[in-house]
């Protein structure tokens, strides 16, 4: 387990998004470094970076054409190069998005495997034998290459899946795990990841690193070896590198060798109860939405076994959103986000903070660009300052990669640090909080105090710190064993006697 994720907060960064450097309307690399004194002083000391790399952008650049090369439209490679060196300046560590699954449609390896001729990477990717044998079950494309059969897709139409082997073949043209061609892939999948640490990445974020083996069973169990025989490369070559999944199973995921594995917003799950509960019915019932029928009973029947299963083995990764959820802002006020992002900083395991929710950017309802779709609103441009762009990018609006929240009171960094009760100063104290108190890190220990269906406050243990939280609008008071140095709040609250009488909407850890 590399050291330095026990105390790692990362800061998400969409890169198209972020900052623009030279006025085409699209954040880049350089935007990038130009920004990491502010990400520093944030308290953020890790960074994911969205894909970068060629591409046709019909995925958002998850549909890679090179490995190997940065986008022209961000950079160079020799400018990652140097946003790698100047982020280690500063303390901060760097991984890139890993895109194991499939590539584009143009990239060389299916420029190749799709020609009629037998060639090295005719079985690079999962083709039937016949332009006219479907594969049932899956997606696929047929009629569109020279080569007289179907290949399967793993997304859109231009994400061909590259070829890890199927668990049970049944087919003639299905391989085995064990196959030559699987083999191949595998190791060409190493020699990219090879390709970015020997350069000074420190790790991944593995996108869809459930799916390789295709129909693989319940357990993924051959999926789970492919990452423990890479794990196993790291743990040789690179142990300092990090492996972040996005599986949302660690039960699986830290035993196939990751060292932490993302808490996703799936429908109905528990992480989908504490800030997104609409998307599931009409009515709003999220843990952190004051007044709703919140129940973080929910949430920890999900959680606990999940934890106490995989806290020897890694971490779950709480995030505040990311590039495919809705921004939380779409529901919650900044108080309650307050409260919320308190929450997921105090929780075990290793926390990532969306770029521009530490502001309480909104979620725009705008159309979808580059295969965003529902996505794309939570994808638009950082807000820096008042003026051209909100800082975003000194161009003309005309060339702006999505627009920005044109709102009268469009939150921005700059209004943000001038407003001590902002939600970016909770969000910067709360992070400084966790690197200075060991029990609140990743792998402190963690336990309920008082949790009750329907009721509040939720209270827990970090290690010997106590954390509460009511989310409601009423004054709550409960019996609990805490503390009386209070380290940290937000709202009114007493301790008194062993009771702790919480007002509305209101936070605390005692030590």
């Amino acid at each position: 387990m590399p050291g330095w994720l026990k105390d790692a907060v990362f800061y998400e960064i969409y890169p198209q998004s972020f900052k623009d450097s030279n006025e085409d309307g699209i954040g880049d690399i350089n935007g990038i470094i130009e920004k990491l004194d502010y990400i520093k002083d944030l308290g953020c000391n890790a960074l994911w970076i969205n894909p970068c790399y060629d591409s046709p952008f019909k995925d958002a650049g998850y549909d890679v054409r090179d490995y190997k090369k940065v986008a022209p439209r961000y950079g160079t490679n020799e400018d990652l190069y140097r946003l790698f060196g100047e982020a280690h300046n500063r303390g901060i560590k760097v991984l890139l998005d890993l895109v194991p699954g499939h590539t584009s449609e143009e990239h060389p390896w299916f420029l190749e495997s799709k020609k009629a001729a037998e060639n090295e990477f005719s079985h690079r990717y999962i083709w039937t034998n016949g332009a006219f044998c479907g594969i049932g079950g899956h997606p696929y494309i047929s009629g569109e290459c020279d080569r007289d059969g179907a290949y399967m897709l793993n997304f859109f139409k231009c994400q061909p899946a590259l070829n890890y082997g199927w668990a049970n073949p049944s087919e003639p043209w299905q391989k085995g795990v064990d196959d030559p061609a699987c083999l191949a892939t595998r190791e060409a999948l190493k020699d990219i990841m090879r390709f970015w640490l020997d350069r000074g990445c420190d790790g991944f974020r593995v996108d869809m690193a459930d799916s390789l083996v295709k129909e693989d069973d319940e357990y993924k169990s051959n999926t789970v070896k492919i990452w423990q025989e890479i794990r196993k490369m790291m743990d040789a070559d690179y142990p300092e590198a990090a492996l972040v999944s996005e599986w949302c199973n660690p039960e699986q995921a830290l035993k196939a060798g990751f060292h932490a594995d993302f808490y996703l917003d799936h429908w109905g799950n528990g992480y989908n109860s504490l800030i997104r509960d609409y998307e599931t019915g009409g009515e709003d019932n999220s843990f952190f939405k004051c007044g709703g029928k919140g129940d973080i009973k929910r949430f920890l029947a999900e959680y606990l076994p999940r934890y106490e299963a995989t806290k020897e083995d890694g971490y779950i990764s709480f995030i505040t959103c990311n590039h495919d959820s809705p921004r939380a802002k779409r529901t919650l006020t900044d108080k309650e986000l307050k409260l919320a992002y308190a929450f997921f900083f105090t929780m075990p395991g290793v926390p990532f903070l969306y770029y521009g929710d530490e502001i309480g950017m909104r979620y725009l309802d705008i159309p979808t660009k580059e295969g965003g779709y529902q996505r794309t609103g939570s994808r638009t441009p950082m807000q820096w300052k008042r003026g051209r762009n909100l800082g975003f990018s000194d161009g003309y609006e005309s060339v702006l990669y999505l627009p920005v929240d044109s709102a009268p009171d469009a939150p921005t960094v700059e209004d943000a640090m001038k407003d001590e009760n902002s939600l970016y100063h909770t969000v910067k104290e709360l992070i400084a909080l966790r690197h200075r108190e060991e029990e609140l890190q990743a792998d402190a220990d963690f336990q309920v105090v008082y949790a009750e269906e329907r009721k509040f406050p939720f209270v827990y243990r970090r290690g010997n710190l106590t954390v509460a939280v009511n989310p409601s609008p009423e004054t709550v008071t409960v019996e609990a064993p805490c503390g009386k140095e209070v380290l940290f709040k937000i709202g009114e609250v007493s301790i008194d006697s062993g009771k702790i009488t919480m007002g509305a909407q209101s936070f605390f850890i005692t030590k």
